[in-house]
């Protein structure tokens, strides 16, 4: 009885054990997600230029954004772009700590100098349904 209890229990936590590796927490970054990361940057890393004008003309101004803006929004542009042809041909490669995480710092809240891990959208590609609603009118 006892040996059956034990052998019971070591199936039932082997089995736990094994779940766990199914799905590791960095599943989700992997070549395929690189290479596209890598191509969105190449195509649409232009938009960080516009994007960095509108988020400092909302803080700071229109002075601001025509000045300050155009040259922080030129530099993050081509730090994109860098990072998206760097990322193209390293792909199949984990490079950034030994995973295939994106190499540069996210984008934290409080913080105006992270990156989002994808281009911003602009105009009226969203993933968001909030814009315009169709009441039938």
């Amino acid at each position: 009885m006892k040996t059956l209890l034990t052998a019971t229990l070591l199936a039932v936590l082997s089995c736990a054990a094994f779940a766990d590796i199914q799905d590791p927490p960095m599943n989700d970054q992997g070549p395929t997600r690189k290479l596209g990361r890598a191509i969105s940057n190449i195509l649409y890393g232009s938009t960080e230029f516009v994007e960095t004008m509108v988020q400092i003309n909302e803080r700071e101004g229109s002075a601001a954004a025509f000045s300050y803006g155009i040259i922080k929004g030129s530099g993050r542009t081509f730090f994109r772009m860098g990072a998206g042809v760097y990322e193209f041909f390293t792909f199949p490669f984990p490079t950034y700590k030994g995973s295939f995480r994106p190499p540069y710092k996210s984008n934290i809240p409080w913080i105006h100098g992270g990156y989002e891990e994808f281009p911003p959208e602009i105009g009226f590609q969203s993933r968001f349904r909030y814009g315009r609603v169709n009441y039938g009118w």
